[in-house]
């Protein structure tokens, strides 16, 4: 993949979504209302039969920034890698199909990885609705506060970092957090101490909740 495929679009937004279609608008509203403009959506269908296809695609026929790709049901971290190599700006982030942006997300992320300029990678800035507490990667009976996890919606980079990681890799539970353990030995990161990536842990069929359930 090359790292920089269209040097007019700053900021690539990956989105994944798999029957979603309830949500999305809340989603996808919050990435139109952004303080900034030079953004592309890359939604990734990863195989939903509730309809989200063909709301998406009414969509496109107004909001030219938006692009739409379907396959087969594959699971998040194909999607998410599937999305990369769809996207072309210059820099790479990340929205839950469930979750939302306040409208300065992506200004502030562009102004920090501008003004840090030693910086390719930002994380954290999580405000939390519902149950703040997750399974715990090393050991999925215990729960630990999302302030101390790593939440992948909130990668915000140059796009060399994903590139030169080869993306997610398709495990089952925390594919953001071994991301990150790779991206932190190859390159320097900054944490977001600004709660602008809403994080909605109120829905039922969420990755996390998903594997709570089967601890149950």
């Amino acid at each position: 993949m090359s790292f920089y495929k269209n040097k007019d679009i700053l900021v690539s937004i990956i989105m994944p979504v798999y029957n979603r279609r309830a949500l999305l608008p809340r989603a996808i509203n919050s990435v139109v209302v952004q303080t900034i403009d030079n953004w592309e959506l890359v939604i990734i269908d990863d195989g939903s039969t509730d309809g989200t296809g063909d709301f998406v695609k009414s969509l496109i026929k107004t909001e030219k920034r938006i692009s739409y790709y379907k396959f087969e049901h594959r699971g998040i971290s194909p999607s998410l890698n599937a999305g990369i190599e769809k996207s072309k700006g210059k820099y790479i982030t990340f929205l839950g199909s469930d979750d939302e942006y306040l409208p300065e997300h992506l200004e502030l992320h562009v102004k920090l990885i501008q003004e840090n300029t030693n910086v390719d990678l930002i994380y954290g800035g999580v405000k939390i609705i519902g149950d703040p507490y997750v399974p715990d990667k090393r050991d999925l009976g215990k729960k630990i506060h999302i302030d101390n996890c790593i939440v992948g919606g909130t990668f915000f980079g140059k796009r060399e970092v994903f590139v030169e990681l080869n993306g997610f890799r398709n495990i089952p539970y925390s594919e953001d957090s071994e991301f990150f353990e790779r991206a932190i030995k190859l390159f320097k990161v900054l944490k977001c101490e600004e709660r602008t990536y809403v994080y909605h842990r109120d829905t039922d069929d969420s990755i996390c909740n998903s594997v709570e359930n089967r601890q149950k």
